[in-house]
């Protein structure tokens, strides 16, 4: 079998062992060494350009995972970053008042998203879902969620109970995807108490296969909501800017009552909305209190302004999914070449490799092993989380890939069989 040299991240390592000592557990969250594979990938990153990234051992790698979706354009994007220098050098972005910069986003919001009367502004994916629910919660009257998908780290949604009272969660209630008889079942129970309907519009689920709406189910949602009086919340920070430049909603053509946005939308720059209609979103301003010191920073919103005008101006979204759907049928006949139990899920822009439960029980090796020849290849790819297309992905990038993809089946066609 012909494995790739396993890479040198001493200084990685390193770091990692002296953060154990600064910071609880090194690393937060899903950048943990456990949640890759323990040994094979870097820990910390030194630097990043267009679509790849440099490690803190020099090596570098084609990157995939974007920084978790924000990086719709590429690293250190030169228009995006200089118009961020200029509103810090030139003006500041940290007051006590708001800079006009929020207006001028949320009319081009207006003009992009298809539910987006008003907005609101935030930093991060977890702060809009959750004033998301607090604002069908005030508008409703009503204290029940459905859910379906990930919606963050805060008390109502989170994975991981500990610290949290159940109190905080106890009226949330979860439903699979694309399966519209268990939301029907849950809202005959529970519908006259229902505030929101929140989920993801295309399937992203942690650790699983990625799936499109089959036929009808976004409009089957649709309907439920309107039947019962539940405000309807598509999170689409991840498929915001990526999938259509109105989102998947825009995509799909199911129009939701509020919407949270973040991630692609300033390519790095931390900044996400609530938008929405404006019946809806009033509650925020007659029944509840959203608000943070740094909410009205100016730099997110410059960044998102330029950010957007880039994918306007040269049809970024086009130029993902033409040059995506030509990876994607590459990647799909890498692995209908190789019968390892290997499935491809996504789209262009968003896309997974993942590997079918079998009788032998060795799906969890393969995949293992196939996502360390690809690190050792320098692919920066997750064996849990799905990977991401950006501007900056170069033809010669792809068809790198392709080929540590197919290398890497080879080993894993070798060494497992079928």
């Amino acid at each position: 079998m012909n494995s790739a040299e396993k890479l040198n991240i001493s200084k990685s390592q390193a770091a990692f062992q002296e953060a154990l000592d600064l910071i609880p557990g090194g690393v937060l969250g899903a950048r943990k060494p456990a949640d890759f594979i323990e040994g094979e990938y870097p820990i910390f990153v030194d630097s990043g350009r267009g679509g790849r990234v440099t490690d803190v051992d020099g090596n570098e790698y084609i990157d995939f995972l974007c920084g978790y979706g924000p990086i719709i354009l590429g690293y250190r994007e030169a228009e995006v970053d200089e118009a961020v220098y200029r509103q810090i050098r030139d003006k500041g972005f940290c007051f006590t008042l708001t800079q006009r910069y929020q207006n001028e986003l949320a009319k081009k919001l207006r003009q992009l998203v298809p539910c987006s009367e008003m907005s609101i502004f935030l930093k991060t994916g977890s702060d809009a879902t959750t004033a998301s629910v607090r604002i069908a919660r005030a508008f409703t009257g009503r204290v029940k969620v459905m859910r379906s998908g990930y919606h963050g780290w805060h008390d109502w949604c989170v994975e991981m109970k500990g610290g949290i009272p159940e109190k905080f969660y106890e009226d949330v209630f979860e439903f699979r995807y694309n399966r519209l008889d268990q939301l029907e079942e849950l809202m005959a129970q529970h519908g006259d108490q229902t505030a929101a309907i929140i989920m993801t519009p295309f399937g992203h689920p942690l650790h699983a296969k990625m799936e499109e709406p089959k036929p009808g189910f976004l409009e089957g949602v649709r309907e439920i909501a309107d039947r019962y009086g539940a405000v309807l919340v598509f999170d689409e920070v991840r498929t915001g800017f990526r999938m259509s430049l109105g989102g998947a909603q825009a995509y799909y053509g199911v129009t939701p009552d509020l919407a949270v946005l973040g991630k692609g939308m300033a390519n790095g720059y931390a900044i996400s909305v609530v938008t929405g209609k404006k019946e809806v979103m009033m509650a925020s301003a007659q029944k509840l209190f959203i608000s943070s010191t740094f909410f009205p920073n100016s730099d997110g919103y410059v960044a998102a302004l330029k950010t957007i005008e880039i994918l306007e101006r040269d049809r970024v979204l086009d130029q993902i999914w033409a040059k995506g759907a030509r990876f994607y049928k590459k990647i799909q006949d890498c692995l209908d070449r190789y019968d390892v139990g290997a499935e491809l899920t996504g789209v262009a822009p968003m896309f997974f490799v993942t590997f079918k439960p079998d009788t032998a029980k060795t799906h969890r090796a393969k995949r293992d092993d196939f996502y360390t020849q690809l690190i050792r290849r320098r692919i920066f790819l997750h064996p849990h989380h799905h990977g991401y297309l950006c501007h900056r992905h170069t033809e010669k990038d792809l068809d790198l890939t392709i080929q540590a993809i197919d290398e890497s089946l080879t080993y894993v066609k070798e060494k497992h069989g079928r």
